[in-house]
């Protein structure tokens, strides 16, 4: 009899691994989330006609500031989705794709059976209809981000990036970035109106996108986890928040919550991971200088959290031996190893 229980658990072993890695989808779309609407007074006159892009808006509504998700569920799913949220310049398109055509790390992880929820914020990607007012222009910057990113000093790579560098990935790249519409007001209560609509989940976020996880988590108890790749910005308690430290790119300070809120940190496994060729001194590259001073205060935060408790890890690549991160990680072309990583984090801490 156990042997034959032993060979059953043998086969449904193998067989889930055969769906991991045939990719099988139970269920997939997209839909928005949150959001307001704006509602003018009076009758909406159908007989007028101004233009497609000028309306008369009496009477008329608009629906905005809500976010855009896309969702899978593979076969078998872990009981805890994962939600995705992208940072500055970006979408929910970062997580989803490589620029060289690899998986995307929502796929890395769906081979590891965890549901994914990608968001594009208010005011970015395919949620780009909102209440605020900018002015959008064609701006040059791709050599600054190029070093910001610590891709390397434009036009040279950092020595062993693990970037695909070849001209045709650094132009698709490039062109996954989405003009910014947003007062930024809104990521808060999107992501918090994600978690209430999914339920229990761990928040994976990526640069700005990190600061406003954090305010989410501390919002909503069915945040159950936090991964965050090289977050912009922390939050401390109140009477707590470190000296800010200054750098080129304007310094890093913390931002002050009470107490209470910061609390709610503590309550759940943190895990923050930071890629490669950040230095320990003041620099006069923008990109080392933009990341050094986070780094040292992500160090603050983390010990901030398990002074008080929590369960917070900081894992700096180098220093495990992964060399070569930009600050992009999740499309580097190591992301299948860091996937690896999360999933192991994830399984060690039963979510």
């Amino acid at each position: 009899m156990r042997k034959i229980i032993s060979m059953i658990t043998i086969l449904a072993n193998c067989a889930l691994n055969v769906i991991a890695q045939n990719l099988v989808i139970e269920r997939q779309g997209h839909f928005s989330v949150g959001g307001s609407v704006i509602q003018h007074e009076g009758v909406y006159d159908n007989s007028k006609f101004v233009g497609w892009a000028t309306q008369v808006e009496k009477g008329q509504k608009a629906s905005v500031n809500h976010a855009f998700v896309d969702y899978q569920i593979p076969v078998n799913p872990h009981r805890t989705p994962l939600v995705y949220v992208h940072g500055y310049g970006g979408s929910g398109v970062c997580w989803e794709m490589t620029p060289d055509g690899r998986d995307g790390f929502s796929t890395l992880m769906l081979r590891h059976r965890w549901t994914s929820y990608v968001m594009d914020l208010p005011g970015r990607g395919r949620a780009g209809r909102t209440s605020a007012t900018s002015a959008v222009k064609p701006l040059a910057d791709e050599m600054f981000w190029f070093d910001i990113w610590r891709m390397g000093i434009y036009p040279k790579w950092n020595e062993g990036v693990q970037f695909p560098k070849d001209s045709a990935s650094v132009s698709q790249f490039f062109r996954e970035m989405t003009p910014d519409l947003s007062d930024h007001r809104q990521d808060v209560p999107g992501i918090k109106a994600l978690a209430d609509k999914v339920g229990r989940c761990v928040l994976v976020t990526h640069s700005a996108g990190g600061l406003p996880g954090w305010m989410a988590a501390i919002q909503n108890k069915n945040v159950k986890a936090v991964a965050a790749y090289e977050p912009g910005g922390f939050v401390f308690p109140e009477g707590e928040v470190p000296p800010k430290i200054d750098g080129l790119t304007g310094g890093c300070a913390g931002i002050p919550v009470s107490t209470s809120d910061f609390s709610r940190l503590t309550q759940i496994p943190i895990v923050l991971y930071f890629g490669d060729y950040i230095p320990e001194k003041p620099s006069k590259n923008l990109g080392d200088e933009n990341w050094r001073v986070r780094l040292q205060m992500a160090r603050k935060f983390v010990e901030t959290i398990n002074r008080h408790g929590g369960n917070a890890t900081l894992i700096e690549l180098p220093k495990i031996g992964i060399y070569g991160n930009t600050h992009f990680l999740m499309q580097d072309l190591n992301n299948k190893q860091l996937a690896e990583l999360l999933n192991d984090w994830l399984v060690e801490n039963k979510l």
